[in-house]
């Protein structure tokens, strides 16, 4: 059972920290997670809508352009501070970008008595996340790439960062095979049953015309 278990959940609290900060009672827990999603939800929205509108550039660099690693979100009595941690933050560095979100996430949160304050801040090493590597694979099958060239090219990525292992794991139906099977491609160390070992994980669908192909990717960052 050990194997299965998701690297985040099984390191929380010594390498992982909760992306949510705040207190409530028994009673009210429920309606903050149904919120902390709402918000999340509504920003990965607003991404994806506006990336549309300016989706003639066809770069691999635009590939992994403004993917969201994680959003952090701290409540206060009076605020809530929404802290977006974006690969390349092109789009929301345009003037009115803040504001108009701002806008959308009050309407959605419905919370008269707190204000909102959303904070842009910028990953330092991109290609040391799995979002990213995740996002630029999904660009490169839905121009219809070699899986195994893609995954290979995404592994080259990661040695920009400074990492000591990845894997990538795709399942489905590839290369439109009728019968779906799974791929792995391996580099470096993965000590999973470390707990003290920093692992990064992210599990990411990609819609082709084929179906829905799903993607685990895992980075071992370091070990304290």
């Amino acid at each position: 059972m050990g194997q299965k278990i998701n690297p985040l959940g099984f390191r929380l609290g010594t390498t992982q920290n909760h992306h949510s900060f705040w207190f409530a009672q028994p009673k009210n827990y429920s309606e903050g997670l149904q919120e902390d999603q709402k918000i999340r939800n509504c920003i990965k929205n607003y991404i994806q809508k506006n990336r549309k509108k300016g989706s003639n550039r066809k770069m691999e660099s635009d590939s992994s352009s403004e993917v969201i690693t994680h959003i952090e979100i701290q409540k206060e009595i009076d605020t809530i501070h929404v802290i977006i941690h974006i690969g390349f933050p092109n789009l929301l560095k345009k003037k009115g970008a803040i504001e108009e979100l701002e806008k959308d996430l009050q309407k959605e949160v419905n919370s008269v008595n707190q204000r909102l304050n959303i904070a842009i801040e910028k990953v330092k090493e991109p290609y040391r996340q799995p979002n990213i590597l995740a996002e630029y694979i999904a660009f490169q099958l839905k121009n219809r790439v070699s899986f195994r060239k893609a995954m290979k090219k995404a592994i080259e990525l990661t040695k920009k960062a400074d990492i000591k292992g990845v894997k990538i794991k795709i399942a489905g139906r590839l290369a439109g095979k009728e019968i779906a099977r799974a791929e792995c491609i391996k580099k470096g160390r993965l000590p999973l049953q470390t707990i003290r070992a920093k692992i990064d994980y992210c599990c990411y669908p990609i819609r082709t015309i084929y179906g829905v192909l799903g993607v685990k990717i895992w980075i071992f960052v370091e070990e304290e």
